[in-house]
């Protein structure tokens, strides 16, 4: 049973991405419809939040076991239900969801231009690299920084006979540079920046709750301007430390175990997921809660579309404002603004 619900999830996978656009185009279309009348928009909206469950569900496989992320894994199990639950209460007439469902189209329209434009794609790829390798380089660590494996044999350490003929996995366009450590073994670690080491997709995120919600326009920048350079420095940290602990093999804690739960053939691979999968990403979601509460002091509306959630989630109404110690701007001064 359980390997044939497996087998499902994994032919689901391969829809994650056309559902994905079907869902961001509905979205836009009821953002659209949003400024002509919300009635038009409220069913349009209902069912994008049925196609986003969908985009999670055909993304549960590819996260837990094409990723091997346990983290990114369960945020997908759980936004499924969530997000029939969006639907179902929004279609009840629960007005205040709008926002939220404005923000999931921005989100997209952030991140979507970096996925789509190549040019922007490798010139946010390359600077995130070359500030990594900076700060690498910063701390004592000086890994060569290559686009294909042959070019690290200046590098290679002298008596020791390295295959650096062969292609460096994971490397999906020419422009994406990998750092190379060199094993006692004879053989060799990359690490690799692509788009998803650049922090794109934690700053759409930021960006869209911001754009989301009515605020003056000041109060907006200012808040995407302290958090957006915030996520960008974390994120290069966050690389170091996943590069230097792949590559030296610091993070080698409980082998056998990983290897077991994470289904991993090579043990090297073990460091990774340890640095990456566990720690960064755990790291992440703390960092990102911190960030919030630095935008929320800024555009204290933010609050609202996050309030939404913790509703559906715990059935009561949160005041995130006195858990924050956030004072909410008051109508009157957001319409001097």
């Amino acid at each position: 049973m359980l390997e044939e619900f497996a087998a499902l999830l994994s032919q689901l996978g391969s829809f994650a991405e056309p559902v994905g656009w079907l869902t961001l185009f509905v979205f836009l279309l009821a953002v659209a419809l949003d400024f002509v009348d919300r009635e038009y928009a409220r069913p349009v909206f209902v069912a994008a939040w049925v196609l986003f469950a969908a985009f999670w569900l055909a993304l549960i496989y590819p996260f837990f076991v094409e990723d091997q992320s346990i983290i990114r894994g369960a945020g997908a199990v759980l936004a499924v239900p969530l997000s029939l639950l969006v639907a179902r209460v929004l279609f009840s007439g629960r007005d205040t969801l709008f926002t939220l469902s404005r923000a999931i189209p921005l989100m997209g329209l952030v991140y979507v231009p970096f996925l789509m434009i190549s040019t922007l794609r490798e010139q946010l790829v390359l600077l995130v690299t070359g500030h990594t390798a900076w700060a690498m380089n910063l701390i004592g660590y000086n890994p060569p920084l290559v686009t294909e494996l042959s070019e690290a044999e200046p590098y290679a350490p002298e008596g020791v006979s390295y295959n650096l003929d062969r292609e460096i996995s994971g490397k999906e366009f020419a422009f994406e540079n990998s750092f190379v450590f060199f094993t006692d073994g004879g053989g060799t670690i990359t690490y690799t920046i692509i788009l998803a080491c650049t922090g794109i997709g934690s700053m759409a995120v930021i960006a869209g709750l911001v754009l989301a919600v009515r605020a003056s326009p000041w109060r907006k920048l200012k808040a995407l301007a302290i958090a957006l350079p915030i996520i960008y420095v974390l994120n290069i940290v966050r690389n170091v430390f996943i590069g230097i602990s792949f590559g030296h093999q610091y993070a080698h804690f409980a082998p056998d175990l990983t290897m077991t739960l994470f289904a991993l053939e090579n043990e090297l691979r073990v460091s990774y997921i340890w640095a990456d999968r566990i720690i960064a990403q755990s790291a992440s979601v703390v960092a990102m809660v911190v960030i919030f509460w630095l935008v929320v002091r800024e555009v204290p509306e933010v609050m609202q579309p996050v309030e939404e959630v913790l509703y559906l989630l715990t059935g009561e109404e949160i005041d995130l404002a006195e858990a924050l110690r956030v004072e909410r701007e008051p109508p009157e001064v957001e319409a001097a603004d």
